[in-house]
């Protein structure tokens, strides 16, 4: 008569643990949603950042343009084709091609002329 009773009890640890261990991983997509929408929300918030197409900022390129970065170039290739010797080098973008800052305006507030 032990067996029987054994095995259910056996059977409903396994089937509480199983309940147990799905409703902790849906809370934890549950806590990473809601930390991705908070991530989605911060971004939204944030003015897109003027980044060129060689990666980097606005405030690396001169008025004409020019990066004035330094970059890591490869000088020296192996038989197999690999980069062998890095050396630092002006990085070779020719014009700033991302979004432009808006420039602040002041503007005088209107009144009623009447």
């Amino acid at each position: 008569m032990a067996g029987p009773a054994l095995y259910a009890g056996s059977r409903a640890r396994r089937v509480v643990r199983t309940a147990l261990k799905t409703r902790h991983q849906r809370k934890l997509a549950l806590i990473e949603a809601r930390r991705e929408e908070r991530l989605a929300l911060e971004t939204a918030d944030r003015p897109p950042a003027p980044v060129c197409g060689c990666e980097h900022h606005l405030a690396k390129h001169d008025k004409q343009g020019r990066c004035h970065e330094e970059v890591r170039t490869a000088v020296a290739w192996d038989a197999d084709d690999r980069p062998v010797r890095y050396e630092a080098r002006q990085c070779a973008c020719q014009q700033y091609v991302g979004p432009q800052p808006l420039s602040q305006v002041y503007a005088d507030e209107l009144t009623d002329l009447a």
